[in-house]
């Protein structure tokens, strides 16, 4: 008989409503603090607040900054490229988000 083998990941679901400081979102991204101010002074990530001490991230930003990170990787871009790449993503997605309303696939 064959078998299947489930691996389990754990996964958290995070809200709109959370909030990151920097630190904050370092940790849980497991990234330096410089490297998410990089992707922020390029655009990438948009925090609420004056200043670094002060900034606050949505938990919308917790997966747009893990997909900025991996890009980085992956692929070896600096902040800039990753911010051209996000954005051409962006208007992939508004594209197919427009023609599947219209009726397309």
């Amino acid at each position: 008989m064959n078998r299947i083998n489930r691996t389990e990941t754990p996964c958290v679901i995070v809200e709109e409503e959370v909030q990151f400081t920097l630190i904050e979102l370092s940790q849980v991204c497991r990234t330096e603090v410089d490297q998410l101010m990089e992707l922020v002074m390029e655009g990438v990530l948009t925090p609420s607040g004056e200043d670094p001490e002060r900034w606050r991230f949505g938990g919308t930003t917790l997966r747009r900054a893990r997909v900025a990170l991996r890009l980085t990787r992956d692929l070896e871009l600096n902040a800039a490229g990753t911010a051209l790449v996000l954005d051409l993503l962006d208007e992939i997605e508004a594209l197919r988000s427009r023609l599947r309303r219209l009726g397309g696939d």
